[in-house]
């Protein structure tokens, strides 16, 4: 068995070589967030939630290649399986790109905000990225003075936040889901002696903030407080048609499409 040289292992998702150069194979685990009150002895672990990872591929392969189809320019190249993409190879800005449409968690705290204020338009937040230091936030005076990134880069990624945002609140109310927030990064493309900023990472409900339109639920890893959180992806990537119930079959839990299949 081939084993493929390990470049990079995150919280959610692991990245090895890809098979030509200039290309990635990004493999999502089933790990959640840490366990909350956990005993002493499993202080630091990672809750393992079955399902998890094959969903957020689906999920974010469903959404890149819907964001692709407007113009907007990602790393995806296409999935390999149930966990893995195969992707460009890009220069990570190490910058998370928060995007904000109601008030709530702790942006809502921080300015005394009421939970589910709708802002008056959508707030974009830089923060640095960084899994030691809590991805604090950061302004653009701090962003040019560490050369992070460049002023024109900084107005290319608000205005491709700006379109994905636009795109995905559109897509999500039309079943039934209200987008509150989501975090995304962006990573520089070289092609020879050109360089372009492609949209990068994921999409789903591990980097989104969503809530069901009519109920207020939580769709996504705030879910896990009330042992819902498999359960919420599942119908996130139901609504979104890229998970089906098997017809006919005797068997537990839904089947997930190819993906050809496609919103009508």
């Amino acid at each position: 068995m081939n084993r493929r040289r390990l470049v990079f292992d995150g919280k959610g998702k692991t990245l090895y070589e890809g098979p030509e150069p200039g290309t990635l194979i990004q493999h999502f685990k089933d790990d959640a967030a840490p366990v909350a009150d956990a005993p002493a002895a499993d202080a630091g672990k990672t809750a393992i939630v079955e399902g998890k990872g094959a969903l957020n591929n689906r999920i974010t392969e469903y959404l890149f290649q819907r964001l692709g189809d407007i113009g907007v320019p990602t790393h995806f190249i296409r999935r390999v399986n149930m966990r893995e993409q195969l992707i460009r190879e890009v220069e990570i800005i190490p910058l998370e790109v928060v995007v904000r449409n109601a008030a709530a968690g702790d942006f809502a705290k921080r300015l005394g905000l009421a939970e589910g204020l709708q802002l008056p338009r959508s707030i974009i937040e830089f923060h640095f990225k960084s899994d030691e230091l809590n991805s604090p936030l950061v302004t653009e005076e701090h962003i040019t003075a560490f050369g992070w990134a460049a002023p024109q880069e900084i107005d290319e990624l608000m205005a491709l936040s700006l379109r994905i945002n636009d795109f995905m609140s559109g897509l999500f109310l039309g079943i039934g889901i209200k987008l509150v927030e989501f975090r995304i990064e962006f990573g520089r493309l070289w092609e020879n002696d050109l360089m372009r900023i492609v949209l990068a990472d994921e999409i789903s409900p591990d980097n989104c903030k969503l809530w069901d339109a009519k109920t207020g639920e939580p769709m996504d890893k705030d879910a896990v407080s009330a042992g819902g959180l498999v359960e919420a992806y599942q119908e996130v990537a139901r609504r979104l048609g890229v998970l089906t119930e098997a017809p006919k079959a005797k068997t537990r839990g839904p089947v997930l499409v190819t993906s050809n299949d496609k919103l009508n």
